[in-house]
């Protein structure tokens, strides 16, 4: 009998288990951007080398290259460096992508002459960024950093550039490019010495866009750079603040293991309130919305922050006997005899006497559950509820002798 072929819908999600949608995305993204300063690069390759070499200053150049292009070329690098932060996933860099391609495609298909294939392209795009807007949702001083980097030098580039076209123009006149670069920074900290001013309209209106720009490029890089790193601190600390006062007949999870997200996922479903104690630097698979706290899960200082006195359980859940036997010691000297009740985890069944010995309310072997109850049902004895609840949490029997 042959094989059912796989549907569409299938293939298609095979295809972008391999191209996830914000890669595909971003290369589309620098395609466009490449389309649209295409013009000035054919314009610079169709000219031969010792054509620029013929010319004597940059004002030149820019008569050659005309002013109006710098804004497309400073378009065109802008998308090419955002599209590495749609690979990141940032949402800063969706936001600019969505502003740079509907100013682009308006632009190509109004005021482009015979160019209104790209500004259909591009409004496309933009309907697909839209669309898949959910898959950008990091905010990272990386992803902050650099485009903090590509506003400044976008700003730069537009700044120096026009300072050298409109060089004869302020007084003293402007003719190489060091004292361009020093009269945009200058401007664009809004320093202002005095020693270039402007003398027409038009140089005047310029010094002002660039005075504008900086202000508002620096204000937000800035943001862009500070504001993830205190947004995060100022949640961990608001949020630690709340649960702590909150935290009330929950229950506590110490550890990282799978057992312990498992435990944690099957406690949450029923809706139980849950607090995790992680040890500092461990790595881990909660999610992100979990009650965690990062700390030493056997610190009674740590304990009294998860609200350890108001607790209902504590479950030492760690990988190692140890650590689960000093979190229980740990437990009862911060509530006491009548406190939260203790479950204790044995990972290897030959530690199980020396964690009874700290005295948790319940002991819970692996090993000991698996091989008891495999040993039962090769020899078909019996397995009633009080059996699996002595055989889960690795209680005596009865006929054992005691000490």
């Amino acid at each position: 009998m042959p094989l059912p072929q796989p549907s569409l819908r299938h293939r298609l999600r095979k295809i972008l288990a391999f191209f996830p949608p914000n890669w595909c995305l971003a290369i589309l993204v620098a395609l466009d951007g490449y389309a649209f300063m295409h013009p000035v690069l054919r314009e610079v390759r169709a000219r031969e080398y010792s054509f620029w070499l013929a010319l004597d200053n940059w004002h030149e150049i820019m008569r050659v290259v005309g002013l109006l292009e710098i804004p497309r070329l400073v378009l065109g690098v802008g998308l090419q460096v955002i599209a590495l932060g749609l690979i990141l996933k940032a949402r800063i860099a969706w936001a600019f992508s969505l502003v740079l391609l509907i100013g682009i495609g308006t632009f190509a298909i109004l005021g482009d002459g015979g160019r209104a294939g790209l500004g259909i392209y591009t409004l496309v795009l933009v309907i697909a960024l839209v669309a898949y807007w959910r898959r950008f949702d990091r905010a990272s001083v990386t992803a902050g950093s650099l485009f903090a980097l590509v506003s400044v030098l976008s700003l730069m580039i537009y700044a120096v550039f026009g300072t050298l076209y409109l060089g004869n123009e302020f007084n003293p006149p402007i003719l190489d490019a060091g004292t361009a670069l020093y009269f945009s920074i200058v401007s664009m900290s809004t320093v202002g010495y005095g020693d270039i001013v402007p003398h027409s309209g038009t140089a005047r209106l310029f010094t002002a866009s660039i005075i504008i720009l900086g202000i508002t490029v620096f204000a937000t890089s800035v943001s862009a750079i500070a504001g993830p790193v205190i947004g995060g601190n100022l949640k961990r600390l608001v949020k630690g603040r709340f649960s702590s006062a909150m935290r009330k007949n929950h229950i506590i999870i110490a550890g990282a293991t799978p057992l312990a997200l498992s435990v944690y996922q099957g406690l949450r479903s029923r809706n139980e309130e849950v607090t995790v104690i992680v040890p500092t630097g461990m790595a881990h698979d909660y999610p992100a919305a979990a009650d965690l706290i990062e700390g030493d899960p056997s610190s009674v200082d740590v304990l009294h922050v998860a609200g350890v006195a108001r607790a209902r359980y504590v479950l030492a859940l760690r990988d190692d006997d140890a650590e689960n036997a000093f979190i229980v010691l740990a437990v009862k000297e911060a509530t006491g005899a009548d406190g939260a009740k203790t479950v204790a985890l044995v990972n290897t069944s030959k530690h199980l006497e020396k964690i009874r010995r700290v005295q948790p309310d319940l002991v819970f072997s692996v090993q000991l559950l698996g091989a008891e109850m495999l040993t039962r049902a090769i020899n078909g004895e019996p397995m009633d509820s009080q059996a699996i609840t002595d055989l889960f949490f690795a209680k005596p029997s009865s006929n054992a002798k005691t000490t």
